[in-house]
This record gives C-alpha cells, structure tokens and sequence, in this order.
C-alpha cells in the first residue's frame, strides 16, 4: 500500500493521506545515517565517546572546555549540535525554559513484528488527546510505532522509562483495536524512546565563539518532518559562511544565521500546524523544563 489510512477506533478506514504526508520517496533510518556520517568523517575528526561537556569559558583566542571526564582542553570555536536539550545550549545561552517552546504533545516510538502486513505506508488514528501511527518504510519485516498523547509541559522527557511507559499506557488505558497489543511490544523493545512535541526559539543562535546546529538551536519540533534534515542544511550553511569569511567567525555566523532563519520559520510553522491539527496542541508557551 502506498501513503497512510486513516482509521477510527475500531480500525475501520475512514479516509486516506498521500505518500509524502509523512515520508519522501526515499527515507533513512537515523541510526545508518550515523554510521554513514561517522564513516566518512573518521579519518578526519577526533571523536570522543562517553563523555560531556560540563563548562564553557570564552576568552580572547578561543573557549576553554571542560569534560566530566576528559579534563580540561582548548578549542578555537565550540558548536552545540547536541538535541533539544543541549548543554552547550544551557552553559553559553541559559537554561532551557528559556528557549523550549511545548506543542502540547508527547509520545512513544519503539519498532514492532509487521504483523499487519503493510508495505511502504502507514495508519494513523487520532481523536481527541491521542494519537497511534504505524509506519513501514524500507525494511518489510519492520513497523515504526508511535503513540503520542496531550500533555502540558516535556517534564516526562527526563523521567526514567518505566515512568514513560506508565504515562503512555494510562493515556491510552481502555483502548481496543491494536493498542493492547502495541502496549505489550512496547515494554518489550529494545528500541524504545520518549520524547515531546517541542521547538527550540532563541533570538541569537550564537555567542561569542560558540554557535548553535540543527535542533540545539532551532528545533522544528517532530511534527515539521524536518529535523534532520533542516540540521544537515544548517551544518552546511554554516560551513560555507565560516569558508567564505577569511577567518572571522563573528562575520560568518551573522552570515549563517541570516541565511537560514527564513528557512527555519517556515518549517517551525509547519511543526506548529501539524501539532495543532493533531489534536490541539500548537501551543507557543515556555516549556518550563
């Protein structure tokens, strides 16, 4: 099948989407994604595993880090490309209420058995407060699960997963159709995640020498369908404009940033819309985590 079916809560079709609602023609899993990049660039970056940055200092030449576990080093420019929650976000821009912007939803993704047969499409069923949406994409044996339900703040994102898990179910608690089933695979996967409908809104996307990419800066939200592919274009746009400045980096993050914002606001439009359609969320308030 191609595009995604709507159903309601008994699974019966009630309406159809297009292909590219929620998919391209081609599609990626994040996690190969990785390994491509990380391929590619090995020979070439120093890469450093199971550590954090814990302090920023800015000087005159360059930024002093500190690891929790790697000591004390010095780097020219510091670029926070680390998500929604980015602590070099939190130690050069502030904390992150002041930059999240909660869309009123928050869910589950894990992946399951194709038990339901599907071929390079979907199912969604949404009502009120909830939201279930099956995806096959290229590996045939494979559904992507996601369960979204409202909820007034990403406060759960930080909470353990078994704390995860009992705010899905009680949001999805009474349920027929696929959700007792979609409700026993989650405890069950290996692949589980939580996360909230949330946008990243900052007036400056940089700080002296340190520059923010990709969600740590300007987080579309999930429901823009852009995330990594609005961090991959701004990590280029920053390339260029840093190539093209003959070393000043005050003058190619202007150049950046000027570059990108029309492009990012058009796709955290469509983050806020698509939250809104969903079943009400859109909320453009602090995040208060």
């Amino acid at each position: 099948m191609g595009g995604t079916v709507l159903v309601d809560e008994e699974g019966d079709e009630i309406g159809r989407l297009p292909a590219e609602a929620f998919a391209g023609e081609l599609e990626v899993p994040k996690r190969e994604l990785t390994r491509i990049l990380h391929r590619i660039t090995a020979g070439d970056v120093e890469y450093v595993f199971d550590d954090s940055i814990s302090a920023l200092t800015q000087h005159g030449s360059g930024v002093t880090v500190e690891f929790e576990r790697g000591g004390t080093r010095e780097f020219d420019l510091v670029f926070g490309a680390d998500g929604v929650y980015s602590k070099v976000r939190q130690l050069a821009f502030g904390p992150h209420a002041e930059a999240l912007r909660h869309l009123g939803l928050s869910g589950a993704g894990f992946s399951i058995a194709n038990h339901l047969g599907l071929r390079r499409g979907g199912i969604l069923q949404h009502g009120k407060d909830t939201a279930i949406f099956l995806l096959s994409t290229g590996d045939a044996d494979r559904l992507t699960v996601s369960l979204s339900f409202s909820t007034a703040s990403p406060a759960l994102d930080r909470r353990p997963r078994h704390e995860q898990e009992q705010a899905v179910r009680a949001a999805f608690a009474g349920r027929g159709w696929q959700v007792p089933r979609l409700l026993e695979a989650m405890s069950e996967a290996d692949d589980f995640y939580f996360s909230s409908t949330c946008q990243v809104h900052l007036d400056r996307w940089s700080s002296g020498r340190i520059a923010l990419v990709g969600d740590a800066g300007y987080c579309a939200a999930p429901t823009s369908g852009m995330g990594t592919s609005q961090a991959l274009i701004g990590a280029r746009t920053l390339a260029r404009a840093l190539a093209s400045a003959g070393g000043d980096h005050a003058a190619a993050f202007t150049a950046y940033e000027a570059e990108l914002r029309p492009y990012v606001a058009e796709n955290q439009a469509i983050g806020q819309e698509t939250a809104a359609t969903m079943f009400g969320g859109g909320g453009t308030g602090p995040a208060g985590a």
